[in-house]
Formats: C-alpha cells, structure tokens, sequence
C-alpha cells in the first residue's frame, strides 16, 4: 500500500480546508508514492520521534502538530526543526500532520477529549462549518451523566489526562454538568478565544490546554475554568489516527508513539 492511501484516509476524515488560516496542516516532508512500511502516530515531531519511527521500521510519521509550522529559510543544523527535517529527508520519511483541521473535524481532537471525559450529547459551538461533506466546529459541548462538583471536576481532569497540575480560577459554588472542550490553546488567536462562546452557550465549565493570565479575571463564580496543559489534552490525537487508519486502510501497522515530547516538567 503507498502512504498516498494513508493520507486520503485522513483527509477525508478532516479535510485541510478545515484548517485555520495561519495552519500548516497537510504534507510536510516526503513523497506519498513510496510503499508504506510503517506508521509512528505522535503529537509532536522531533528528532527523538524520527529515529523512533526509524527504529520500528516506519517510513510515514503522522503527527497533530505540524513539523513545519513556519517558513523555513533554509535547512541546516542551527534549531530542532531544521535537524528533525534533515533527519528526516535522510532516512527517507514521510512526515504528515493533522492539525486545526482534526481538532475541528466531527469526532476529531475535541471530540476525544469530550469522549474521554464521559460527555453526552455532544455538540459543537463556536465558528462551524462544513466541508466536503464534513461537519467542523471550533469547540466541542456536552453533559456530564450527573452533577460533579468543581473539587470533583479537577480531581476527574487529573486522573483522566494524567495531570499534575489543573490552573483554574474560583472553585465554582454551584454543580458542573455543561461543560465546553477546546484542545490546546483555547484562547487562540488573541482575542477570539473560545471561553466567550462557552459561557454565551450556558457552559458550566471551560476546559482547555492552556489559556492566557488575562483571561483568567472576571469570572468568578459565572463559569468554571480548567486548563490541563497542552500537550495533556491533545496526547489521545494518535488513538484517532490509528482508527482512521485501520479501518480505511487495513493491514497497515500503525504504532503508537512511546516517546513523551511535552517540552514542559512541573516541579
């Protein structure tokens, strides 16, 4: 089977023009008519994930976060993504990222995320669109089964996302069972952050991977904001690419990636 078969699945799934304006999701590096070894599925692309991919004999890395987000001038040795494209080019692999287009798609990034915290009738809020027959939205809302309280609420984020550290602002006095789900930066870009829309559709709860200091004030006891860490609430991405991948294109060995590349330690 060639990669190209692979990379239709997923864009198919959440088509590119899904992506927001200043993404890069799509082909990274590579040529899709070469005949598929392996799949590494990871968040990130580093050089680390390159010479696992090369390890397990893969020659296609798919990954959330684009490896080339910003132009490259040139290709040298001078920061990390300069060495992980060299890397990459000299071992002959493929390098594909899904990105604002998999959070927005229907069952994508934020649907994970809702799903793995026991949401029910899921739906989207914020900005929506559709796309080659396939529905996109730029946040995800559901219901928990029953009422939690705030206390409870941390407690459930930490445990599900392996959290060492919940930022939230006042422990909200009244049940949580509304909750709105934006993965990765929530407030992203400046200015059009998705905690407005949370609390203009009746959200009792905001979670999100990481928001700015500012936007933090002046919603106490109005909705409960939690915010898990980047890298905690897309690190599911890959569980989405593999059952893409294994159900349109079967007999492809896909691995899950086994190398944390969350840059931040809490200490």
């Amino acid at each position: 089977m060639k990669i190209v078969k692979v990379l239709s699945a997923l864009e198919q799934f959440a088509p590119l023009p899904l992506q927001e304006d200043y993404d890069n999701a799509g082909l990274q590096i590579g040529l899709t008519e070469t005949e598929l070894s392996g799949a590494l599925l990871c968040l990130d692309v580093t050089e680390e994930i390159v010479d696992e991919a090369v390890a397990l004999g893969c020659n296609l890395i798919v990954s959330h976060h684009p490896l080339i987000f910003r132009k490259l001038r040139r290709i040298t040795d001078e920061d990390a993504v300069q060495r992980t494209v060299m890397k990459a080019i000299r071992n002959n692999i493929c390098v594909v990222s899904m990105h604002t287009n998999m959070d927005s798609a229907r069952g994508g990034v934020n649907y994970k995320i809702a799903e793995k915290m026991g949401l029910e009738q899921l739906r989207f809020f914020g900005k929506q669109q559709t796309v080659d027959g396939v529905d996109g939205g730029e946040g995800v809302m559901g219901e928990l089964p029953d009422p939690v309280a705030a206390d409870d609420l941390v407690i459930m984020l930490k445990r599900t996302f392996d959290v060492e550290c919940v930022m939230a602002n006042q422990l909200l006095r009244r049940p949580i069972r509304r909750i709105a789900v934006c993965g990765g930066a929530g407030d992203f870009p400046p200015g059009e952050g998705m905690l407005d829309e949370a609390i203009v559709h009746g959200a009792d709860a905001f979670v999100t991977g990481e928001m700015h200091y500012h936007q933090y004030f002046g919603h106490e006891q109005q909705i409960q904001i939690a915010v898990i860490g980047h890298y905690q609430s897309e690190q599911f991405t890959n569980e989405i690419f593999r059952d893409i991948i294994e159900k349109e294109c079967p007999g492809v060995k896909c691995f899950l990636t086994r190398t944390n590349t969350n840059p931040i330690i809490y200490l």
